[in-house]
């Protein structure tokens, strides 16, 4: 769940939430990098991702998703597994909510689990003549296992700039609401992310490329450009 992408093309939302699909459905994708927040969680190595997702006419929704990661720290986590539920409603013509909880695992060495947390999320959608503007919030009580609060707030907006064409602009801020248990730079509990993408399909796939940077100071959350293709099978 963490990076379904959101491809918003021509004004039409096509990857909005699980709760567009009908039933059953699968998503994999090839990225040369899995970025979250700005972070890469594969040393900058390329990523194949996959997930399996149930939704049900009503909105609510379930799935499960998967990415090798490489935390660069000799930890010895290769894989991420993460399980999710929600619910998503249309609330008028204008507005949608989107709303769960996920659970991450991480697989690898005997103490790989030891960074497993859970993390809830509240997503509004506003859709207007000039695109789709997000207003997402996500929040874990024990982040990275480490029994620490933290705390992502996002605004991101996509608009159109011709047929099946358009450009996703977001920043987010991450923060740490306990700093003993999680600092993300030398002295800071929290760091700010932006991302600016271009995204189409083609022939079923999606494509995305993204330029992104952070305000750490550490390789993995510089500046980078992230490329993905993507494919979801219906059944």
């Amino acid at each position: 769940m963490k990076q379904q992408v959101k491809f918003i093309l021509a004004g039409t939302t096509l990857l909005a939430s699980q709760a567009a699909f009908a039933n059953w459905s699968s998503t994999v994708t090839l990225a040369s990098d899995y970025s979250f927040n700005g972070v890469s969680y594969t040393d900058e190595d390329p990523a194949l991702q996959a997930s399996l997702d149930y939704a049900a006419d009503s909105g609510w929704y379930a799935g499960a998703w998967t990415s090798n990661v490489d935390f660069g720290d000799g930890g010895g986590i290769d894989q991420e597994l993460d399980f999710y539920a929600g619910y998503w409603t249309q609330l008028n013509d204008a507005w949608s909510l989107d709303y769960g909880i996920a659970y991450y695992t991480y697989l690898g060495t005997t103490n790989a689990d030891e960074s497993n947390y859970p993390e809830a999320w509240v997503k509004f959608n506003y859709t207007s003549d000039f695109g789709v503007t997000e207003f997402n919030s996500w929040y874990s009580w024990d982040y990275f296992g480490l029994g620490g609060g933290h705390v992502i707030g996002m605004v991101a907006h996509t608009f159109a700039i011709a047929e099946n064409h358009a450009i996703r602009i977001s920043a987010d801020t991450s923060n740490s609401l306990d700093g003993d248990k999680w600092i993300w730079d030398v002295n800071d509990k929290s760091y700010q992310h932006v991302r600016a993408a271009y995204q189409t399909s083609f022939k079923g796939f999606n494509f995305e490329v993204a330029a992104e940077d952070t305000t750490l100071d550490y390789d993995t959350g510089d500046f980078r450009v992230v490329a993905s293709v993507s494919r979801t099978f219906s059944f």
